[in-house]
């Protein structure tokens, strides 16, 4: 393994990649890296998704809307807002107010997506319904930082 992919997660992974909903009201691409992805276990995910969420990131600068007629903006929370189809239900993405980067459900991205999971966050409200026996670093809130790349993209 390279120094670049050791220190920045998906530093060799090709620039470009597309994306969008089930019923194609919603579909976007990504101009430049995505970040590898953070599988999250907070109560927000589990609800909106049915399950953990593992979510890839982009910076707000490469992501663009190619079909928005479906893109809603649901305000979760004071500090962030998540992207769903108003037409078919899929959740897309998830971004912290005044931030520069966009979370996108992994699920949602073309595949192959080139994209691994590096990381599960939020396991102070993990669901007693699974078990977490992939190895994959645990952190009961955020990764404060501790695993490069794991807040935006290079």
């Amino acid at each position: 393994m390279s120094q670049t992919a050791k220190t920045n997660p998906g530093a060799d992974r090709p620039q470009g990649h597309g994306g969008g909903c089930l019923c194609g009201a919603v579909r976007y691409e990504v101009r430049g890296k995505l970040r590898d992805a953070l599988v999250c276990h907070c109560s927000m995910c589990q609800r909106t998704h049915g399950a953990p969420a593992p979510y890839s990131a982009a910076r707000n600068d490469d992501l663009r809307l190619v079909e928005s007629r479906g893109l809603k903006w649901y305000r979760s929370s004071e500090n962030a807002e998540r992207g769903f189809c108003q037409c078919c239900g899929a959740s897309l993405f998830w971004r912290p107010v005044n931030a520069d980067y966009t979370a996108i459900a992994c699920g949602t991205l073309d595949q192959p997506s080139g994209v691994k999971s590096v990381a599960h966050i939020f396991l102070m409200d993990k669901g007693d319904y699974y078990t977490l026996t992939d190895g994959l670093p645990q952190f009961e809130r955020g990764t404060a930082g501790q695993l490069p790349d794991a807040k935006t993209v290079a």
